[in-house]
């Protein structure tokens, strides 16, 4: 199983074309569908449906792809860091939200990278369930999260708690400077489900079942322009809207008859090798 069947795997798998996959890998098409065959040998089960007009993955191909995509990663960090022209520096990879990201971590990893020259940074910004995936799977180091890795052989411990705000445009003339939960449902209420398990159930109860939101967005800072131009109301960290806040581009709704949560977010790393940078 080579670099090359996998990735040959790869393209036929998001292409579902014999000789569109052989165009794109500058190969015959005799040799794609070789290599498929010596795969699904290897692995002893078939990955592909074939049809005259279509090919699909198997349930064991969709369960072989992610597999495949994380060996390649793996080998290629590791010839990346083999060749790289900081090999003498200490390899640390960093896995983050962005919201954790944009709120916390940038500053951080500005001043350490302006004092201390011994590391060689990496860093991937995905959602939470990716990231402690990547981490399991030994391609990130260190990663930050709003989701706990509870799991042996692993070490998780909060970073920061931050206060949940509602928050609107001071031009949205829907908006008065104090809600009821019953109000909600009708302010046009912008979702972005930046964390997990209770803070994003608070978030979904506060809504009627099956509820339709009228945007949803995976990242929470692109949210805030859409906010600014007077465009609905959501739920943020504090630490994300502060500097809008003090700016006046945005305000916070004071909440009358009930409370949002505080949201946390952690730092998880193998056991046994903690990483020398830690916050």
């Amino acid at each position: 199983m080579d670099s090359q069947t996998l990735k040959t795997f790869l393209t036929l798998a998001n292409v579902k074309n014999f000789t569109q996959t052989a165009r794109l890998m500058y190969i015959a098409q005799s040799t794609v569908t070789n290599r498929i065959a010596e795969l699904e040998r290897e692995v002893g089960k078939p990955l592909f449906i074939r049809s005259k007009k279509n090919i699909s993955l198997t349930r064991e191909g969709l369960i072989f792809l992610d597999y495949a995509r994380r060996i390649l990663d793996l080998q290629e960090l590791s010839i990346r860091e083999l060749n790289s022209p900081a090999f003498s520096r200490t390899p640390l990879r960093i896995g983050t939200t962005n919201t954790i990201y944009e709120c916390y971590l940038a500053p951080v990893l500005l001043e350490m990278l302006k004092k201390d020259s011994r590391y060689a940074v990496n860093l991937v910004i995905s959602h939470s369930v990716s990231l402690l995936q990547s981490l399991q799977d030994g391609l990130l180091d260190l990663v930050f999260t709003y989701e706990r890795l509870q799991k042996a052989g692993y070490r998780c411990h909060r970073f920061r708690t931050d206060k949940l705000l509602l928050v609107a445009s001071p031009a949205n003339a829907r908006m008065q400077p104090a809600v009821r939960k019953e109000e909600l449902p009708g302010l046009n209420y912008l979702f972005c489900n930046f964390a997990l398990q209770e803070v994003g159930q608070f978030i979904r109860e506060l809504f009627p079942p099956f509820y339709q939101f009228p945007f949803e967005i995976d990242n929470s800072t692109k949210l805030v322009q859409y906010l600014q131009e007077g465009i609905g109301c959501s739920f943020l960290p504090e630490g994300l809207v502060q500097p809008y806040l003090e700016e006046g581009s945005l305000q916070a709704i004071r909440l009358i008859d009930f409370e949002a949560p505080r949201i946390s977010c952690y730092q998880c790393f193998p056991e046994g090798r903690e990483p020398a940078f830690l916050l």
